[in-house]
Parts: C-alpha cells; structure tokens; sequence
C-alpha cells in the first residue's frame, strides 16, 4: 500500500486496522464515533426543531447531529448560524456564503466547502465566481489577507489592516459589513476545528458539488506515523488505563484545596503563564513539515496557500505583546461593538460563548456529582494562551496539571492546523471518557478559537475608530 511506505510496521499495522474501522464506522455522522452513540441522542427542543426546519428542511445534517449529543448548545448555535446566513444584515446572502467558503477553504475543510457551494448555486446568481477567487469581484478578494491572518495568526492583524479594507475606493467596504464579514471568517475557521475535531463526515448529498469533492482526509493524512502519540495508556487491555480518571479527579480536588491558601503575587501569575505560553511552543504535532502544502480540491479558493499557523511565541524571535483581557475583554468591549455594528449579533455570540462553556451535565465519564468548571476553564484559557490571550485572574499552572500532554497535543491541532487531526488523536486521550464528553471539548475549543479571532480584529476596528 503506497501510502504507508516509509513507516514504521507498527503504524502501517494500526493505520490499516484504523481503515477497517473507517470503513465500518464512515457511514455514519462521524468517523470517530459509532453511529448507534450519536443517533437517538438527548432530545431536542420545539425551538431548535423549528431552526431544523428553517434551515435544513427539518432534517439534521452530519454536523447538526455530532452537535446534538449538546442540544442545548445546538439550539444556541443554530439561532446564531441561522442569522449570520439568513437574516437581516449589512452583507448579500451570496456575499455570506462566499465568504464561508472562502474561510473553510483555509483549512481544506472540503466538508464545508462543499455545503456553501451548494448553498451559493442554489441562489442562482455569479455563478463564475465559483471557478475559483480569481473570478470574485476585487472587493471580496480584498478579504484574502485578513482572511489568512485571522485563521492562522490573528495577533497579526492591526487598524491598517482595517483601513485598507474600508478606504479603498470603488472597491470600500462599511464598518458593518466589515464586522459581518469578519464574524462568518471566524465562525467558519472555527467551526472546520469541530468538523475535523470530531471526525463529521460530509453528507452524501453534497460529497461532490461543482468540482469540489467532500474527502474529510487530506492525502498528507494518510501514511501519518503515529508512534509519537501513542499513550501509555492507551485503552489496550493496559492496566494503567483504569487510573487515568481517578488520577484527574483527585488532580482536581488537590487544586481546589489549594487555590484557598495560594497567595500569589501578580508578577508569579504572570509567570506562570509565561511558562505555559511558552511550553505550548513544544506542542507539536510530529511527522509534519509546515512548509509543505498538500494538494487540495478546494485550492481554487485559496490564496497564499503556503502561509499558516505560526506558534504566538517562537524561538529566537521579537515576542509579540501579550493580549491582556482586563484590556480588551469580549464581555466589556467587543460584545458592545458587534453588537453597534452589526445589530443583535452580539447577543447571539455571547449565547454561544456562554452555553459552551456553562454547559455541564455534573458527571465526568462513571462519576457523577462532579463539578467540571475548572476543566472547562482550563480548555478555554489553554486556548486563548496560545494565540497569545491572557486572563490575570487565571492561575495558569492548573493547565498542566489538568491538560495530559496527548490532549495538548489534540487541542493545538485541532485548534491551529485542524486538517491534520487524526482520529487517533482523537482516541489519544481521556479513555474512559463518553464520545459526547469529547464532542464537548470540541465545542470548547471552537468557541474558544473563534472569541480569540474575534477578540483580534475587533481590537483592530477599535484602534482604527479612534
């Protein structure tokens, strides 16, 4: 088999029972979880019913249904997505699309792709721009740089990036259609992090719209070896398995005792997360080589395909200024300018934000009556660290006493480079963990992913306002 040449015969092994499984687990909503856990799931609400049948003629897509295992967050997400797509806004509906295949293509999230191709054909007008960036209008293809910089490095953008946009003639865009547009980018870059986090298939129905076909696993993927993620505790008969749990649990307690006597100072906060931003630098997804850019059937949409995630902090380099949220937080200054901008959407995002990250059933796998807050947060904050975000209320040493390092190595995929998840990266960490806990940690990732996009370029409109 060419693609597991030069591997080991250990991972040419795994990847074929891996693709055995594939095939016997692809036919459903995801690739990495049973088709028999997601369907007949929690039920749902009258009103994210109704959203069903306003968007989807009642039936739920391979994504909607991943996102069911969370009805109440599905609900929140909906009534977003819907009003970013249909309702009333500064943008044209064929613009809204455009632009949400323009940022799903950044990660080849061809699943995406494919569902916004269909959704722009089915409007019926500028057919052509659909043969690829080149044949959009100037002003849309003026989006191609922030485009770029909020799905990889988001610290990059700055107000002249903003006022390039907005004072170019013919070509200018509105505040508020800028903030619409800059919203879909990054609520399309966050959400192929939860299509490829959780494995989504595409939908039969649209795996092949105009020339794009709907494969969720790039060539790069296929001969990957996966000897440098393999757990020792891999959920293998290995009986070390069985205390991974208790193991965090007790991590958990231990940090709650101490959180009532730790007296640290400001400058012993600021360290600690001087030290966790700069370990995420080790973090890294082995067995790539960032400069190479494999082929992609969703290319045509692409611009500067070379450039991508870079690590916020790198070695031997100027370090950009931390983000400091008492600055410039979503709560006190960006909620209040989308919403300006672009009327009732901040209300919607702040939905969203919150349902992801309040939403607890009170268990952890076989226990119950767990308080899972400060795991929660620690996702969240591990998040927003690497794109260089700090709170400085957060005691960032509970990160690595929560996050094992397969589940960082899980996070920064999927968070900065998500085509490259694999589902044994998926299955890496938290064995005893449900499917529906994992989907969970997903959405965790992309509310944060997308708060810290946002965060960026509303600074930047801010800075250019005034």
């Amino acid at each position: 088999m060419n693609g597991t040449a030069g591997i080991c015969n250990h991972c040419r092994n795994t990847i074929r029972e891996k693709e055995k499984m594939s095939r016997h687990i692809s036919t459903g909503p995801s690739s990495f979880i049973p088709e028999n856990e997601i369907i007949g799931a929690m039920p749902l609400s009258d009103s994210t019913v109704m959203l069903l049948d306003e968007e989807f003629s009642g039936r739920m897509d391979n994504l909607t249904q991943v996102m069911g295992l969370h009805p109440h967050y599905l609900q929140a997400f909906l009534r977003c997505h819907y009003y970013l797509l249909r309702m009333d806004g500064p943008l044209p509906l064929h613009y809204r699309h455009y632009i949400a295949i323009m940022a799903a293509a950044r990660h080849q999230c061809s699943t995406l792709v494919c569902h916004h191709v269909q959704e722009f054909e089915q409007i019926g007008v500028c057919s052509d721009w659909l043969r690829g960036l080149e044949f959009c209008p100037q002003r849309l293809r003026n989006l191609n740089e922030i485009n770029k910089i909020l799905a990889h490095r988001p610290w990059l953008i700055t107000k002249q990036h903003i006022q390039a946009l907005v004072k170019t003639g013919e070509h200018s865009w509105s505040l508020a259609e800028l903030v619409h547009a800059v919203v879909l980018l990054a609520h399309f870059h966050a959400l192929a992090s939860f299509v490829f986090g959780s494995g989504v298939n595409p939908d039969p129905e649209v795996t092949e719209v105009n020339g794009v076909t709907g494969d969720l696993c790039p060539p790069v993927m296929k001969g990957l070896c996966t000897c440098h993620l393999t757990n020792s505790n891999q959920a293998n008969g290995n009986p070390n398995t069985g205390s991974e749990l208790e193991a965090l649990m007790e991590r958990m307690k231990r940090l709650l005792e101490e959180r009532e006597d730790d007296d640290a100072s400001e400058e012993e906060m600021f360290t600690r997360f001087e030290k966790e931003k700069k370990e995420s630098l080790l973090v890294v997804s082995a067995g790539f080589d960032e400069e190479v850019v494999p082929p992609s059937p969703v290319a045509r949409f692409v611009d500067d395909p070379s450039f991508g995630y870079q690590d916020f902090a790198r070695h031997g380099e100027d370090n950009p200024p931390t983000f400091k949220a008492q600055d410039y937080s979503w709560e006190d200054h960006g909620f209040s300018l989308v919403n300006r901008l672009y009327s009732d959407i901040g209300h919607l995002l702040d939905d969203k934000f919150r349902t992801a990250c309040d939403l607890t059933y009170y268990n952890m796998a076989s226990h119950e009556g767990v308080d899972t807050s400060m795991l929660r947060r620690a996702l969240f904050n591990y998040v927003h660290c690497m794109y260089g975000i700090r709170y400085d209320d957060y005691d960032y040493g509970e990160v690595n006493q929560l996050l094992e390092r397969s589940l960082k190595v899980y996070i920064k995929t999927v968070t900065c480079y998500p085509e490259r998840t694999t589902c044994r990266m998926y299955e890496s960490y938290w064995h005893q963990f449900r499917h529906s806990e994992k989907v969970h940690v997903n959405l965790l990732l992309m509310e944060a992913r997308m708060q810290a996009e946002l965060l960026y370029a509303l600074r930047a409109i801010t800075h250019y306002m005034t």
